[in-house]
């Protein structure tokens, strides 16, 4: 699923609270970004591209041997900490990819490889003025994050030295890598700072790792309340990258609306093969915007609680429509907030009391989720999974999400969820949506 989150409402005065008992009045507050940055959890298959290019003929004698070699010993070198080995393995004379190779081999250095190698086939050696083309695999796994090693394909040039050994002179080319979906990590960008602690581990740069401290106790906090909530058995633990800028964010394909400014965090999939559309998720990440580095604690907290919930939910959250994953990472957001506290996006209830004046009102559809109205989508999601939770208990949201999740995948995502929704509850959409659109009225004043 995916979803988009609207620009972050620190110091905004037209975000409401609940009212007290007996009190009908419009609270000025401030707030996260409500789910808006939340739910973005991108679970689409985003490998499409162009086939592998091949060599017209296979390559000479000894050639599959040599690369065989570099990246055999380039992959000993990092998993053994021997820089000068790593290297070795580089092209003479060109300063500013040796550089960049430098800062490579410190930053992955820093991550806890349980495997680190590669692999490549034959088939996609592509002759070159002498020089060679190599689709190679890069098998990492995060020791203690990542389910499985994950393969990823990127396509590097090895040049032919002096004495006719292969080196390798390049890891980047942006057109077959615009071309087959290629999603550079962030150590693969630039130099990165990781730092951890039991459960998380956080990914920064120079720009952003004097906030780690704070960042990871916040994601540690965000997992045992969401732990406490969240009936389903995952891994009570995450990849967190908080970077200074937007470049990782904005390369994911799928990000909702194309703009990282659009959102706070996202929570994506990390697929064992970046090549196979059918392939098991070795883990789930969570990559926040620049603008959460310096958030209130109150603030991020309640962010990271709902980005938790996408991970906790884990491929969960393709079988249910896009308001209840989002509007269920909402709900168990909010969980340890005082019911004063749990702000609200003025949008929402705007857009609640008008549609029930107006008459017309619905569940958002997973397909227009994050259009025009995604910031009243949040808040009604939230306050569909509020009434659900308060008027049949809160087992209701989970038994929905499992009887998703073992029916076939007949017909829309919306449309299966509207049964699900009538077997458990008798309410359809549009029941629901009313009476969650009363209750926020109700709840934070006409």
């Amino acid at each position: 699923m995916t979803g988009a989150a609207e620009r972050s409402w620190e110091g905004d005065p037209t975000r409401s609270r609940p009212v007290a008992p007996g009190v009908v009045r419009l609270l000025l507050a401030v707030v996260l970004v409500l789910g808006a940055l939340s739910g973005c959890t991108l679970f689409e298959d985003d490998t499409e591209g162009s086939p592998l290019p091949t060599s017209a003929a296979p390559p000479p004698p000894g050639v599959v041997e040599d690369l065989t070699r570099v990246l055999r010993r380039r992959a000993v070198a990092v998993r053994e900490d021997r820089a000068r080995q790593f290297r070795s393995g580089l092209v003479a004379g060109d300063r500013a990819f040796r550089r960049a190779q430098a800062a490579y081999f410190t930053s992955v250095r820093q991550l806890p490889l349980g495997v680190f190698r590669y692999s490549f086939d034959p088939a996609d050696i592509l002759r070159v003025d002498g020089s060679y083309w190599v689709v190679v695999r890069v098998h990492l796994q995060i020791e203690g994050y990542d389910d499985e090693p994950v393969v990823s394909r990127d396509r590097y040039l090895f040049t032919p030295d002096s004495r006719g050994r292969l080196r390798l002179a390049s890891v980047t080319d942006a057109e077959w890598e615009e071309r087959n979906g290629v999603l550079a990590q962030p150590w693969d960008r630039g130099p990165v700072e990781v730092r951890s602690v039991a459960g998380v581990l956080g990914v920064f740069d120079a720009g952003s790792v004097e906030r780690s401290a704070e960042l990871l106790d916040s994601a540690q906090r965000a997992i045992s309340d969401v732990s406490a909530v969240v009936p389903y058995d995952w891994d009570h633990r995450v990849v967190l990258y908080a970077l200074s800028d937007t470049g990782f964010m904005a390369s994911l394909e799928q990000l909702p609306g194309g703009d990282p400014d659009l959102v706070d965090a996202v929570a994506f999939p990390v697929p064992v093969d970046d090549a196979d559309p059918f392939a098991a998720i070795a883990g789930v990440r969570v990559s926040l915007h620049p603008r959460m580095l310096a958030r209130q604690d109150s603030a991020r907290d309640r962010l990271l609680r709902h980005e938790l919930t996408h991970v906790a939910l884990g491929r969960r959250d393709d079988d249910v429509p896009t308001w209840l994953s989002e509007g269920l990472a909402e709900w168990v957001s909010v969980r340890p907030l005082a019911p004063q506290d749990r702000a609200l996006s003025t949008a929402s209830l705007v857009a609640a009391r008008d549609a029930l004046e107006s008459g017309e009102l619905d569940l958002p559809s997973s397909v227009d989720f994050n259009g025009s109205l995604q910031g009243a989508n949040y808040g009604l999601s939230w306050w569909a999974c509020e009434h659900l939770a308060t008027s049949y208990g809160d087992r209701v949201l989970w038994q929905l999400v499992d009887e998703l999740g073992s029916v076939p995948a007949d017909g829309s995502v919306d449309e299966r969820g509207a049964q699900a929704l009538r077997r458990l509850t008798g309410l359809g959409p549009r029941d629901l949506a009313r009476r969650a659109a009363k209750q926020m009225v109700a709840t934070y004043g006409p």
